[in-house]
């Protein structure tokens, strides 16, 4: 080949390498200005606000609901029983009657108390009014002797006015002194005797007070008893066995009815076999319920392998919740690594698994690409260490098309 000819050649490839070189450069602008997207539309991408709280990672297990206790009704006392108003397996809500125990000596008991409670009140008054009448005695007594102390007073005056111009002898004068200072020992010895008697008088009535007492203590008791003679449910529940009939005799403390107690509930769960070492006593679960996480604690776990799964209890720390419903099915997380009270945003297909990563945050109308340093990737949020403050908005949604972009706008926004 001659060198002229080899020249061409070498100055043609380069021409067509430019070529190539210009058309795609020209791809790229079209690409990048035309057909990628540069702006976003409602709808085209999820927004997570940036804020405090935990995040954890966690494996999954699934659990039944069930009833968290379960209620022993016993007899209340020696009777027969009278009449079932439910059978095993009955939905029952809280007051409902159950059973009924018969009451006729039970009632004739309360008439009987009744009745001497009626006696004893008549008696209480007559004792009042008897010692109203006493009282107005003893102290007439004493109203009485005080009178002629001051009589016997007003004489000592007297004769000792006489007694100086002569008009009466010494000894009459001595005689009335003595007749008072006898008069004031009787009015002090009558007045402790009217103290005493009318402290016996308060102890009569305190007594008769105490019987009385008594008796409306013992007969609240027999009414309570009678109420309690009806075996009510004291919760939401299923009646799960009954255990006496119709006319048989059932003595105190008895058991006769056991039921579930649907106010408060927890999770029967299960786990497969390749996360059964998450499963501690005392470890933390989050049991998901129509969109809510409802925190619990594994309680007693069993030692026995079913089916390459073991079983275990979740106790809800809201047991009360009022979406739970009985063999309901749900869908738990064990937590296996949590921090708390991190700086946080909701996990996305944005993240992905690089410590430092591009993200695109709202700023004034649109979306502007900065780096974010993350730290534990959790099951539903993502720590973030550095980049993005509380407050910030973040798109979480996979919007890759638009990842060599800096800027993003917002149409509609």
């Amino acid at each position: 080949m001659k060198k002229s000819d080899r020249k061409r050649t070498v100055k043609r490839r380069i021409l067509i390498v430019t070529f190539i070189l210009i058309c795609l450069v020209l791809i790229y602008i079209i690409l990048t200005r035309y057909l990628l997207p540069s702006s976003l539309r409602p709808g085209d991408y999820v927004i997570s606000d940036v804020g405090y709280g935990p995040v954890f990672t966690s494996v999954p297990a699934s659990g039944i609901v069930n009833p968290e206790n379960e209620v022993l009704l016993l007899s209340p006392s020696s009777s027969l029983v009278s009449s079932l108003a439910m059978a095993p397996g009955s939905r029952v809500s809280k007051g409902n009657i159950i059973l009924t125990l018969d009451s006729k000596s039970l009632i004739q008991e309360i008439d009987n108390l009744k009745d001497q409670l009626g006696v004893m009140e008549n008696d209480l008054q007559k004792n009042r009014l008897n010692s109203r009448s006493i009282r107005v005695d003893l102290d007439y007594n004493a109203e009485v002797k005080r009178l002629k102390i001051t009589s016997l007073k007003t004489e000592i005056i007297a004769q000792e006015q006489l007694l100086k111009v002569g008009g009466i002898s010494p000894a009459l004068h001595e005689q009335t002194k003595e007749e008072l200072v006898l008069a004031e020992k009787d009015l002090k010895m009558t007045l402790e005797k009217n103290s005493i008697r009318l402290k016996q008088l308060e102890a009569d009535e305190k007594g008769l007070q105490l019987q009385i007492d008594m008796r409306n203590k013992e007969l609240s008791l027999k009414q309570d008893l009678l109420e309690r003679h009806k075996i009510r449910a004291p919760s939401d529940g299923i009646i799960l066995g009954i255990y006496t009939s119709v006319g048989e005799k059932v003595e105190k403390d008895k058991l006769l009815i056991k039921m579930s107690d649907l106010s408060t509930f927890k999770v029967k769960a299960t786990i497969d076999n390749p996360y059964i070492s998450q499963v501690k006593i005392g470890g933390e679960v989050y049991a998901l319920i129509n969109n809510t996480s409802l925190r619990g604690k594994i309680g007693n776990v069993s030692p026995v392998m079913k089916e390459k799964k073991i079983e275990f209890d979740v106790f809800l720390d809201f047991s009360r919740y009022n979406k739970l419903i009985p063999n309901m099915e749900v869908e738990l997380q064990i937590v296996t690594q949590k921090k708390d009270s991190v700086l946080r945003v909701e996990y996305g297909p944005a993240f992905n698994k690089n410590k430092h990563q591009d993200l695109f945050v709202i700023r004034t109308g649109k979306a502007v690409r900065e780096t974010v340093t993350t730290g534990l990737m959790g099951t539903e949020h993502v720590e973030i260490v550095a980049g993005l403050n509380p407050g910030d908005r973040v798109i979480i949604s996979n919007i890759s098309r638009s990842r060599h972009l800096k800027e993003i706008e917002f149409v509609d926004f």
